[in-house]
């Protein structure tokens, strides 16, 4: 992709155009005055705090921000700066001159954000405020709906609205119905009523319905978020003394076929539409102790893999969307790695080492649910062990390479305690008890077998790859099987790998990614959003949407 074109993830709060960050002891204030004329790309205006791509980008940064540098902080108020307007949701003549893919790939990074914000209040003691003080519709409502609390300001004005149905033909596409019956517990009628009104709904009727938690008048409202975010930052445990950690820029190389960084490298095949992503293992002593990781701060491996990962992941869904089969290597020594993890578990509870771990398994998270085929290949010098094999587990195949007759030269995989929880996906279950559908006999009998080194013949027996050709085979198997991987449908594996790696049990989050890959995906094809005469094309033109009025 041309560099002109090319989205980049990384920003930070010298860069921003559309938030602003405000700090007060234990509350910090993320307010929204979105610049309508710097919209990541041409052809619309962000009128109404109504956001694209670039917003969110700026959001997600913001969120480490606060995670990471700000750990004295318990509760973050999410609120507006522009007049009698919250958030008008995702833009809408973005969304009409994007292509299908882009749009997909804005509610997919839109969705993971929202479910970070969850995501730190379930695990890190960040607690979350929406402070509705305008109109809030759409998207504007689903950033809401992913705070803990929606304090809305009652004028008789100001409303909360999932208008997508009746204006545009199309699904709320962060979560919002989701999250209005998972979460909120909506009564069902009373949603279909919500979600199929374009006005929305007002002051104590929103409370009534659940759709807010509380509503103040214009002259108290201030007061009561303030004093409800003092209230929740009371029960958090984030320590108020403690120095942050500064999120320096990566250290990335952008080349016409490379990702380089200093773990992580991805290299681009495009006759092969394959890309290789290499991710190494820490090297020398690592830190062992609290003081040792507080001093290591940004360089400390764990999170420099989380963010270099992150990004490479980000940056090829994005920017490589034909490049569609990612093949993941590892490479290192697996005993820097060993003292990396028991470093992540000695020291779990530690605001820092607990903002990594979820750094991590966010990032993990990500790789799960891209549409990408994912293949691992555990060859000579790989260190597929503790948290890279979340790799190799997280993958639609692994193939190891069976080395009998050198068995010093031969890989091998190790289990190890972060396996067996550290990093759950969007179901909630770890990648081995996926692996093993919870079945206690296989998840006993893989503890017994943590700190081992596995070469491919226990590695195949243990039931943690999928193939162990020896050197014979290994170059015609995994080129067969890379060919034949490539030459399919991207469609069809697309629907497929997502129903095979999330087996287990439904939670909110797989639901919110099961309804935008399957649902929504379908929906922003259809004529009657997106054809000449679709709802979300002729939407602000005046014009009338025409539709096929036949049920699919």
């Amino acid at each position: 992709m041309a560099a002109a074109t090319r989205v980049d993830y990384q920003t930070d709060p010298s860069r921003y155009r559309h938030w602003k960050l405000h700090f007060e002891g234990p509350v910090a204030k993320l307010s929204a005055d979105f610049d309508e004329n710097a919209g990541l790309r041409p052809g619309y205006k962000l009128k109404l705090n109504s956001y694209d791509l670039g917003v969110d980008i700026e959001l997600a940064d913001a969120l480490d921000r606060i995670r990471f540098e700000h750990p004295e902080v318990r509760t973050v108020v999410v609120t507006s700066l522009k007049d009698k307007v919250f958030c008008s949701g995702a833009n809408i003549f973005m969304l009409g001159v994007s292509s299908h893919a882009w749009k997909v790939n804005f509610c997919k990074f839109t969705n993971e954000t929202r479910n970070g914000i969850e995501d730190s209040s379930q695990h890190s003691g960040l607690k979350f405020i929406a402070a509705v003080n305008g109109s809030c519709a759409g998207g504007g409502y689903e950033l809401a709906l992913a705070c803990d609390e929606i304090i809305l300001v009652d004028d008789r004005n100001s409303s909360v609205s999932l208008p997508e149905v009746p204006l545009l033909g199309v699904l709320p596409g962060t979560g919002g119905l989701t999250r209005v019956t998972d979460k909120r517990h909506v009564r069902h009628d009373l949603a279909d009523v919500f979600c199929t009104t374009t006005e929305g709904v007002r002051g104590q009727k929103a409370k009534d319905w659940r759709l807010v938690d509380d509503i103040a008048r214009p002259a108290q409202f201030a007061a009561r978020v303030q004093e409800r975010a003092l209230e929740l930052a009371g029960a958090s445990d984030r320590p108020a003394a403690a120095k942050g950690v500064a999120l320096a820029p990566l250290a990335r190389t952008i080349e016409a076929d490379a990702l380089r960084y200093s773990q992580v490298t991805v290299e681009i095949d495009r006759a092969r539409r394959t890309a290789s992503f290499t991710v190494k293992a820490p090297s020398g002593v690592q830190p062992a102790d609290v003081a040792g990781i507080e001093a290591a701060g940004a360089a400390w491996y764990p999170l420099v893999l989380a963010r270099e990962l992150d990004d490479a992941i980000l940056s090829m869904r994005t920017n490589e969307p034909t490049i569609g089969t990612w093949l993941l290597r590892t490479a290192g020594e697996a005993q820097a790695l060993a003292a990396s993890d028991a470093a992540l578990v000695a020291h779990k509870d530690h605001w820092f080492v607990r903002e990594t771990i979820g750094a991590l398994r966010r990032t993990l998270s990500r790789l799960d649910v891209s549409a990408r085929s994912l293949f691992a290949l555990i060859e000579p010098g790989s260190c597929f062990a503790g948290t890279l094999l979340e790799l190799a587990l997280a993958c639609d195949r692994s193939y190891m390479l069976a080395l009998p007759d050198a068995p010093a030269r031969a890989p091998k995989i190790t289990l190890g305690e972060v396996n067996f929880g550290f990093y759950p996906m969007a179901t909630g279950q770890s990648r081995l008890a996926r692996r093993f559908y919870d079945e206690p006999a296989a998840l006993d009998a893989a503890r017994a077998r943590i700190g081992q080194p596995l070469d491919a013949a226990a590695a195949l027996a243990a039931g943690l790859v999928t193939s162990a050709p020896d050197d014979i085979d290994w170059p015609d198997e995994t080129r067969i099987a890379i060919e034949e991987r490539v030459a399919m449908s991207p469609d069809a594996l697309t629907g497929m790998e997502a129903n095979l790696r999330f087996n287990g049990t439904e939670t909110m989050a797989t639901r919110v990614f099961g309804r935008l890959s399957a649902w929504q995906n379908w929906i922003f094809q259809r004529p009657n959003a997106v054809g000449d005469k679709g709802a979300l094309k002729v939407y602000g033109k005046g014009e009338k949407a025409a539709f096929d009025w036949n049920r699919v």
